[in-house]
């Protein structure tokens, strides 16, 4: 049995949970600060690819980075190329689960008591400080949620990431490609181990998740 899917989906899942996570918390940060107004068109704007089809959101990336297209160009000239490589990937799976990390991340940013800003500041500490070493701390239930939840959309993402790399057996193969491909050969029990590997990995991030949010629950009741 071929593992180079597991691998790949598993890298390509592990950096697009890097990249969501820097972006994903910086925007939450951001906005949560923002006016309402502000906040309602960012929002719509940074959440579109949670509610697009991913063969939409798949097919504006071929026309942004697309190898006819300016970016696209200059990236061939700087020897990153995007298309038909498997870290087209990663920024597929990074577009598909970025919505989730900064809803996540936004909403426990939204949540945490600007008592305790306020008492910081007033001892004099700055606000880069008071980010890393106050919010993230007191956030970090729900951004370790956020993380894990975008680490399972990143590994389970197939409609984007088939648009802008496809389908090549060791070179850009994941499970999701792997399981639609062998299905349309007609290698069902191929294509069923790959399913319950996917589901395997699937009931770890749920558990995963429930463990953390579980702290979070015990906490409110003690309260």
């Amino acid at each position: 049995m071929d593992w180079y899917p597991l691998y790949n989906s598993l890298r390509i899942a592990l950096l697009a949970t890097i990249l969501v996570f820097f972006t994903g918390i910086g925007a939450a940060y951001f906005i949560s600060r923002l006016p309402r107004a502000c906040k309602g068109i960012l929002d719509v704007l940074l959440t579109l690819p949670l509610v697009l089809p991913p063969t939409v959101v798949g097919y504006f990336l071929l026309c942004l980075v697309g190898p006819r297209r300016p970016l696209g160009m200059w990236l061939a000239r700087i020897g990153c190329q995007l298309v038909m490589q498997w870290p087209g990937a990663v920024l597929a799976s990074a577009v598909i689960a970025f919505p989730l990390m900064y809803r996540t991340a936004r909403g426990a940013f939204e949540s945490f008591d600007p008592d305790l800003r306020s008492a910081a500041q007033t001892l004099g500490l700055g606000n880069c400080y008071i980010f890393w070493r106050i919010m993230m701390p007191v956030c970090r239930p729900g951004i370790c949620a956020g993380m894990v939840l975008s680490f399972a959309r990143a590994l389970g993402e197939y409609g984007a990431t088939s648009m802008l790399i496809g389908y090549i057996p060791g070179k850009t193969a994941t499970i999701s490609t792997t399981v639609y491909q062998l299905w349309r050969i007609g290698d069902d029990s191929g294509a069923q181990k790959w399913v319950f590997i996917n589901l395997a990995i699937s009931m770890v991030v749920l558990l995963a998740v429930n463990l953390l949010e579980n702290p979070k629950r015990k906490k409110g009741v003690s309260r």
